[in-house]
């Protein structure tokens, strides 16, 4: 029996679907659905492949800041967010924005993305994951400062409950200067809002 990280073999979760397609009244093995527990755990794959690696790790491969070091801020932004909620295992979705002033060295930008990524793929939540990704980066790239803000509409809402459409849910984490100095708050938050 093939076993996953959790001690589940692949035919315990294949089983389990089958059972939650039978708990909301249909039928397991009609046509439509005959392949559907497959294609789930398959998903669940891709959906939470975030347990399998250590996120942090993409920041450990950094560079100088330059002869004379850069001392302005990096930011990333519009980052693509999808997770789903530790609630109700429905998806949300949205927007990171990753600045950093760097102390003495810096990190390949697409590595900030593959963060995000690595951390929301994990049953999360969206104030979870905003920490999670500044502490990674303050704790591997050392800056003077790390500002993270997601925006994201939840499927919690959406679809379910409240019903509220047009909901957004905003979250930040500032570290270091990026939270104690106004004037590079402001330029950090004025930046990601451009």
């Amino acid at each position: 029996m093939e076993k996953t990280s959790n001690n589940a073999s692949k035919e315990e979760s294949l089983k389990a679907v089958r059972t939650l397609i039978e708990y909301i009244g249909d039928d397991p093995d009609r046509e439509g659905l005959v392949e559907t527990p497959m294609r789930v755990i398959k998903a669940f794959d891709e959906f939470y492949s975030g347990y399998k690696i250590n996120p942090q790790n993409h920041l450990k491969k950094t560079f100088s800041a330059g002869f004379e070091s850069y001392e302005e801020m990096v930011i990333v932004k519009d980052i693509t967010v999808s997770s789903h909620c530790e609630h109700h295992m429905v998806p949300f979705h949205g927007l990171a924005h990753i600045g950093y002033i760097p102390n003495d060295k810096i990190v390949g930008l697409s590595k900030l993305a593959r963060v995000v990524d690595g951390f929301a793929k994990r049953l999360q939540t969206q104030e979870t994951l905003t920490l999670q990704v500044a502490q990674a980066i303050q704790e591997e790239l050392n800056p003077v400062g790390v500002g993270v803000v997601i925006e994201a509409v939840h499927g919690c809402m959406v679809t379910r409950g409240v019903g509220s459409i047009n909901s957004k849910t905003v979250t930040s984490k500032l570290v270091g200067v990026i939270s104690d100095d106004c004037k590079i708050r402001s330029e950090f938050l004025g930046l990601i809002k451009r």
